[in-house]
C-alpha cells in the first residue's frame, strides 16, 4: 500500500466516509480545469525520470502555475526531499504517490475536525463575511440548503443592507433552499437585522441561524465597527454567539484570495474559510496556499452554480479529485 493510500485508510477509519461528505464525481467535475491544466499532467512530467532537483524544479513550476504560491510550494518540495530518502525515486508511481501524500498531509494539518451536526448548539449561529463579488450571498443560500438537507431547520438574516439588490438576491436563494429569511429595507442597521434574525431563530426554535454581512473591505475601520456591533448585539440574545465566523473567498482570484483572507483576519475573528468558484478556474491550487498559510480550516468549497454544489471540504477527496487524471503509464 502506497503512502497516500495508507494515509487515506487512516483518515477514513477515524472520520466520516468521503461518500457521505461529498460526491467525488461532482468534485472531480468541479476541479476539471485545475486538473487538466496542471495536476492531471504530473504523471507525464514524472514518466521515465528520477526524483532529483531537476524534477523538483519542474514540479515547482507546475505548482506555481496552479497558484499554490511560493511559500507553500517550497514546503511541498522540502517535504518531497525528505520523503526521497524512503521511496524508490526512480519509480514514477512511488513519486506520484509521495506528491499526493505530501499535499494531503499539508491539507489535513490545516483542517480540524468540525463538530458533529448533532453536537452543535441550538440555534447554531454562523456569521458569513467576505468582499462583494466572491459569491458570499449565493454561498449563504447554498449553505442553508446543506443544513436543510441534513434535517436542520434554518433561518437566514439579510444583514448586507448596503449593497443594492442584496436583499432580493438572498430572498431568492432562501426560497430555493426552502428556509425562512429576515430582512429590512436597504440602508437599515445591519446589527438590527442580525438581532431580529437571532431573536426569531430562538422564538421559532430553529437549529441554524446564518447571517449575511456587507463586504466593504476597503473601509476596514467601518467594517470592523460593523462586525463588532453585530457580534455585540448577537451576544445579547446568546452570550457565545456567533459560534462561527466564516470568510468566503473566490478561487478565480488566485493569490489575491490569500491577500483578502489576511486582511479580513485583521478585522474579524475568523474560524473557517469557504472557497467558491473552483469550477471556473485552473487556479485550484490556491486552496493549498490558503489552508497552509492562514492556519484556518477550509469548511466548504464551491464546485458549481447549482444549489447543491457547495461541498463540505474533505482533504483526501480533494487530493483524489485533483489527481484523478494523473497517470505515469505510457499511453496506449
Amino acid at each position: 500500500m502506497g503512502l497516500f493510500d495508507s494515509l487515506k485508510a487512516k483518515v477514513r477509519s477515524a472520520a466520516q466516509k468521503v461518500s457521505d461528505a461529498l460526491s467525488l464525481d461532482r468534485l472531480s467535475q468541479g476541479l476539471a480545469k485545475t486538473r487538466s491544466a496542471i495536476f492531471g499532467r504530473l504523471g507525464k512530467l514524472l514518466r521515465g525520470r528520477t526524483l532529483d532537483e531537476a524534477m523538483l524544479a519542474d514540479l515547482e513550476e507546475a505548482l506555481l502555475l496552479a497558484d499554490v504560491g511560493v511559500e507553500t510550494t517550497e514546503r511541498i518540495l522540502d517535504g518531497l526531499r525528505r520523503r526521497a530518502k524512503h521511496i524508490a525515486t526512480d519509480d514514477p508511481d512511488a513519486v506520484l504517490d509521495a506528491i499526493k501524500a505530501e499535499i494531503a498531509e499539508l491539507l489535513l494539518a490545516a483542517v480540524d475536525a468540525p463538530a458533529s451536526r448533532d453536537e452543535l448548539p441550538k440555534p447554531y449561529v454562523v456569521l458569513i463575511v467576505g468582499v462583494n463579488g466572491v459569491g458570499k450571498t449565493t454561498t449563504v443560500g447554498k449553505l442553508a440548503h446543506n443544513f436543510q438537507r441534513e434535517g436542520k431547520s434554518v433561518i437566514i438574516g439579510a444583514a448586507d443592507t448596503f449593497r443594492a439588490a442584496a436583499n432580493e438576491q438572498l430572498a431568492t436563494w432562501a426560497e430555493r433552499a426552502g428556509v425562512e429569511i429576515v430582512q429590512q429595507h436597504r440602508g437599515a442597521d445591519p446589527a438590527a437585522v442580525a438581532f431580529d434574525t437571532l431573536k426569531a431563530a430562538v422564538a421559532r426554535n430553529k437549529d441554524v441561524c446564518i447571517i449575511d454581512t456587507a463586504g466593504r473591505l476597503h473601509t476596514k475601520g467601518g467594517l470592523m465597527q460593523e462586525l463588532e456591533k453585530i457580534s455585540r448585539v448577537l451576544k445579547k440574545v446568546i452570550p457565545d454567539a456567533p459560534h462561527d465566523v466564516w470568510l468566503v473567498l473566490d478561487a478565480t482570484t488566485g493569490q489575491n484570495a490569500l491577500v483578502q483572507a489576511r486582511e479580513f483576519a485583521k478585522v474579524a475573528p475568523l474560524t473557517g474559510l469557504i472557497v467558491t468558484k473552483l469550477d471556473g478556474t485552473a487556479k485550484g491550487g490556491v486552496v493549498l496556499a490558503i489552508a497552509e498559510r492562514m492556519h484556518l480550516p477550509v469548511r466548504y468549497i464551491g464546485v458549481g452554480e447549482g444549489i447543491g454544489d457547495l461541498q463540505r471540504f474533505e482533504p483526501i477527496a480533494f487530493v483524489e479529485a485533483l489527481f484523478a487524471d494523473a497517470s505515469v503509464d505510457e499511453p496506449a
